[in-house]
């Protein structure tokens, strides 16, 4: 199959250590990096089972169809994310301003860190019927009420204004989703310079303020 690329990636982490072994992590993996370069429809179960180095039938020991492989691939991806992001706050501290700057970091670390999985888990997703998808539809709202979580209690407390709290959510997590797709140390920049920037991106378009009205930036 001719690579047509949609992200600069071409190595890259495509699980968490922990998620799946043997041959099924085999399978995960081939299927995430086909699904990645060359689009889920592109991808069939025999070339997943080639690029994995098993059998057709070791697949289908695993999981039923190539869509209940899309389905683990997805769940993966945004249950590695939601770890993540709640995992920062909770380590930051009660100021929403260092909330939200734990949050972005830790939601651009994901895209950095693995790519191809984030490229997948939410470009492909629509594909999915609805009972395939329901546990990561039910992450990715978790993910994004604890955001907006954080947004509204900066505006109760005077340190965000923003005309409308959806809105920022659907910003800030939209331009970290765009991470997965160009990063690459090619530009020059590392993965922690990047959710560096990304943060201060959030605090700005938050207009975040200090206890003394002044504007803060991430640090």
């Amino acid at each position: 199959m001719p690579i047509n690329r949609r992200l600069a990636a071409t190595t890259a982490r495509l699980l968490p250590g922990s998620k799946q072994t043997g041959s099924s992590r085999r399978v995960l993996e081939a299927a995430i990096k086909l699904f990645a370069e060359h689009g889920y429809a592109s991808a069939s179960v025999r070339d997943i089972a080639a690029a994995a180095g098993v059998k057709p039938a070791t697949i289908y020991a695993h999981y039923p169809s190539k869509e209940h492989i899309l389905a683990e691939v997805c769940r993966i991806g945004h249950e590695e994310q939601y770890r993540g992001v709640r995992s920062a706050v909770l380590g930051s501290g009660a100021d929403p301003r260092d909330q939200i700057v734990a949050y972005v970091s830790a939601h651009v670390g994901f895209h950095t860190t693995y790519p191809m999985l984030a490229v997948v888990s939410n470009s492909e997703l629509h594909v999915l019927r609805e009972e395939l998808s329901a546990t990561t539809f039910l992450l990715r709202r978790q993910s994004e009420d604890l955001m907006q979580e954080i947004i509204t209690r900066g505006m109760q407390g005077g340190q965000f204004h923003v005309p409308d709290r959806w809105l920022a959510v659907a910003a800030i997590g939209g331009m970290g989703l765009r991470v997965a797709y160009w990063f690459s140390p090619e530009h020059g920049l590392t993965a922690g310079q990047v959710a560096d920037g990304y943060a201060e991106f959030a605090l700005r378009l938050l207009a975040a303020r200090d206890g003394h009205g002044k504007h803060t930036a991430a640090t």
